[in-house]
């Protein structure tokens, strides 16, 4: 069987992630990574771990999980400030597609590990995030 380029990308990032691993890069780089970053990658988390999820949206959701979690990507993470954009743009992308199957107590888990990660926050600095997210789900509707 022959893949194409794109698919052998994505195959890439599925095979990256595991929830140990997604865990341990959270946990070392959460602090430099931002609390927006690691927002959305806890929403897509806990929206993974819904049996309700469809497969096809769970795809999604490991590819960008994945995306995150491997150590060579299109703007290293490494470099300052912009190091974290890429996978910002790649969680957000993923976020889009699977709003639809965000709940509340998804939006309930992802804030209440933020706050025992970041101490207290700006809600404010998540705000642009669910607003992103409603917008999407009015769309699927």
């Amino acid at each position: 069987m022959e893949f194409d380029e794109k698919e052998l990308e994505e195959k890439k990032y599925t095979e990256a992630y595991s929830e140990e691993k997604l865990f341990d890069k959270i946990m070392k780089f959460a602090k430099k990574a931002g609390i927006k970053v690691i927002y959305l990658a806890l929403l897509l988390y806990y929206t993974l771990q819904q049996p309700e999820t469809p497969m096809k949206a769970k795809s999604v959701i490991i590819g960008a999980l994945g995306y995150f979690i491997f150590p060579v990507d299109l703007i290293p993470d490494f470099i300052p400030v912009a190091g974290y954009t890429d996978d910002l743009t790649a969680l957000m992308a993923a976020l889009v597609m699977v709003a639809f199957y965000i709940n509340e107590d998804t939006k309930k888990k992802a804030r209440e590990r933020l706050k025992v990660w970041f101490g207290s926050y700006d809600e404010s600095d998540l705000s642009k995030i669910d607003e992103k997210m409603n917008t999407a789900e009015e769309t699927e509707e």
